[in-house]
């Protein structure tokens, strides 16, 4: 007999010794992937991420643009971050470094209420604030906020008028700011010549100048615009949110929303059609009448008296369902049906009970996307509780914080800055020293702080409870606290000193005294702590 060599046993992990299949041996690293491969199933091309901003930005875009224009939920997403992150308008609240300028106290606290004054008289007069003469500074800052979120970044010019012009419009300032949409910065890049995606960059990676396509006579041609002038003060205002050191461009906040988006489009295209389809089709006519098989059976009947008496029997029937009538329509009407027939109404099964949970999956990918609460995208609140409110917000409010501060801000920055160095200028705001000292701390005098709504509450009574102790146990101040609410702390306190001193010259208690009444003596809250007291 011949031997017969033993196979050796073979493992889904190669040969094992001694006929033991031993598991695979473990191992650490990145991308260790599954055994259906999901990851080697996703292919990937690594670039830099200005590069890949160049190559989706017009695709971006041009759908970001589309799906707003064409979808009532991200055009309500879209109108409740710009809610939240500028409400009406930022408030100036000027902070000007006068330290070694010669300012008391009381010099600076009335210097800072003639720039407020100042400001809000210009800012809120579109002859005054915008080129075109249409827009107020608040409506600019939405608009660069509605076109950073479609666009990734905003783009305006500062100009200046001089006095022919304003002579010819009857305004008094020539300081002026041009909104430009960001499609119009060019997407050319040389980089020989140091241009990238419509920017010149010097040998510092500092941007020198951008390109515009000026709209001439129904044509665009480019042109230049620098920067900054020569005292250093910014001409061309672009915003986006980088992310990364060396971006140029910034991508549109929608982008990393699209496929869910249009994932929830379809879903809901299907299940309307399925829903549709269901509801037309849902009314059935059924009857007990015989089938074509019967007819063939008779016909090997041999009684032709039975078969006529029953042909006869069946035509009659027949007849009198011709007369009948069944109408599904605007106006539904069943007259009369056949003897055996009967009619069902059926219901649509379409939403399934998967439908709502898959929704709203979708929907928490966006609204997160975004930096929306998915209540703020979806108006959904069926399920939502006090504390759960409360923390979606506190999660998603120093998203808005940040917003407001690097994307809306800068919107108002810029006009204001060049209004105030005009009108010390010209003297319409005197300052120690005369222009020369304001232009030598420029940026000193300039800074500003710009101030948005207040933070949304779950319940409104709990919060101002909460403020009220942190006052009460000195961890913060009314300016903050003012500031929290999108209240110019020193317009707060000079209201409230005019109306309490009207409320004494009237004789009456001033309800901004300590203590329930204007008396002080805090009697009436102590006996609001404890009802029970007699």
């Amino acid at each position: 007999m011949k031997r017969i060599r033993s196979v050796p046993a073979i493992s889904r992990d190669g040969p094992v010794r001694d006929g033991v299949d031993r598991a695979p041996r473990p191992q650490a690293s990145y991308l260790r992937d599954t055994r259906a491969g999901h990851i080697a199933s996703r292919p990937t091309v690594l670039r830099e991420h200005r590069d890949e901003i160049r190559r989706a930005w017009d695709r971006a875009a041009g759908l970001a643009m589309d799906l707003i224009q064409n979808s009532g939920r991200l055009k309500g997403a879209c109108d409740q971050i710009l809610a939240d992150t500028v409400g009406t308008e930022l408030t100036c609240n000027p902070q000007p470094d006068l330290s070694g300028l010669g300012y008391s106290d009381k010099e600076r606290a009335e210097l800072i209420s003639l720039i407020k004054l100042g400001w809000k008289q210009y800012a809120w007069n579109p002859a005054e604030c915008d080129f075109r003469g249409k827009l107020t500074v608040p409506q600019m800052g939405d608009i660069g906020v509605r076109w950073w979120i479609a666009y990734g970044e905003s783009t305006a010019l500062s100009s200046y008028m001089g006095p022919s012009d304003r002579r010819r419009y009857g305004i008094r300032t020539g300081s002026k700011t041009l909104m430009v949409p960001p499609i119009r910065l060019v997407r050319e890049t040389r980089e020989a010549e140091r241009l990238y995606q419509g920017v010149f960059h010097d040998d510092n990676g500092r941007a020198t100048r951008y390109r515009f396509n000026s709209r001439v006579n129904g044509a665009n041609l480019p042109k230049d615009y620098e920067a900054r002038d020569r005292n250093g003060m910014q001409q061309v205002l672009h915003v986006f949110d980088a992310q990364d050191a060396s971006d140029v461009r910034g991508i549109s906040l929608l982008a990393p929303t699209f496929r869910k988006h249009i994932q929830h489009e379809i879903l809901d295209d299907a299940t309307l059609q399925m829903a549709v389809l269901q509801t037309v089709f849902a009314v059935t006519l059924t009857s007990d009448q015989v089938s074509k098989d019967a007819f063939e059976a008779m016909q090997a009947i041999d009684d032709e008296d039975f078969t006529d008496e029953y042909k006869e029997y069946f035509l009659s029937r027949l007849d009198q369902a011709a007369g009948s009538k069944i109408n599904i329509s605007g106006d539904p009407t069943v007259s009369h049906l056949a003897p055996g027939e009967k009619l069902g109404i059926e219901s649509a099964k379409i939403p399934g009970g998967e439908y709502l949970p898959f929704a709203a999956s979708l929907s928490r990918d966006m609204a997160r996307a975004m930096g929306v609460t998915y209540g703020g995208l979806t108006m959904d609140y069926q399920n939502a509780t006090y504390s759960s409110v409360r923390m979606e917000t506190s999660a998603l409010w120093p998203v808005v914080l940040r917003r407001r501060e690097r994307i809306a801000a800068p919107h108002y920055q810029m006009p204001f800055e060049a209004w105030l160095d005009e009108a010390i200028g010209t003297g319409r705001i005197p300052f120690k020293g005369g222009y020369a000292a304001f232009a030598a701390n420029r940026d000193r005098v300039s800074w500003c702080l710009w101030q948005g709504p207040a933070k949304p509450t779950a319940d409104d009574g709990k919060a101002a409870k909460a403020s009220s102790e942190r006052i009460g146990n000195g961890t913060t101040t009314l300016a903050q606290e003012c500031a929290d609410l999108g209240l110019d702390p020193d317009e707060v306190f000079q209201q409230r000193q005019i109306e309490h001193q009207r409320y004494l010259d009237a004789g009456m208690p001033s309800p901004f005294a300590r203590g329930v009444g204007g008396d002080g003596s805090g009697a009436d809250r102590d006996e609001e702590k404890d009802p029970r007291a007699a």
